[in-house]
C-alpha cells in the first residue's frame, strides 16, 4: 500500500521543486488540465495500468530514488493506486500518493498547467 501526502505537503514540495508528481489519468484529461510540473503515466484503462505504467516509467521518471507523488481524479478513482503499486515493483523507492487528487487541488484555487 501506498503512503500518503497531503495537500499542503505537496504543495511545498512542488514550489521547491523536490517532488517528482506524476498525473495518472488518460493522456487526453492530462493535457487539458494537471498539477504543474506532473508528468504523465496513464493508469487507464485499468487492465492497462502495467503495461502503461512499464512503457512510461523509464522515459519519464529515470531517477528510481526521486520522490515520486502519483494523483489522479479523486479519493474513488484507481489509476494513482495502480501506477503507484506498479512503480513500487519496478524498483522505484520513494513512491507516495496524493489520495484527494486533482478534484481536490482545483477546489482549493491551487494553480494548474495545460499542454
Amino acid at each position: 500500500m501506498l503512503s500518503l501526502i497531503s495537500r499542503e505537503e505537496l504543495k511545498k514540495g512542488i514550489d521547491a521543486g523536490t517532488l517528482v508528481v506524476v498525473d495518472t489519468m488518460p493522456a487526453a484529461y492530462y493535457e487539458v488540465e494537471h498539477l504543474p510540473g506532473a508528468v504523465n503515466i496513464p493508469g487507464f484503462p485499468y487492465e492497462q495500468a502495467a503495461e502503461l505504467t512499464d512503457r512510461y516509467a523509464p522515459d519519464v521518471l529515470p531517477d528510481k530514488t526521486a520522490e515520486i507523488v502519483v494523483y489522479c481524479a479523486n479519493v474513488p478513482c484507481r489509476n494513482s493506486e495502480l501506477v503507484g503499486s506498479r512503480l513500487l515493483r519496478l524498483g522505484y523507492s520513494n513512491v507516495r500518493k496524493y489520495r484527494e487528487g486533482i478534484e481536490d487541488w482545483v477546489g482549493a484555487g491551487l494553480a494548474t498547467t495545460t499542454g
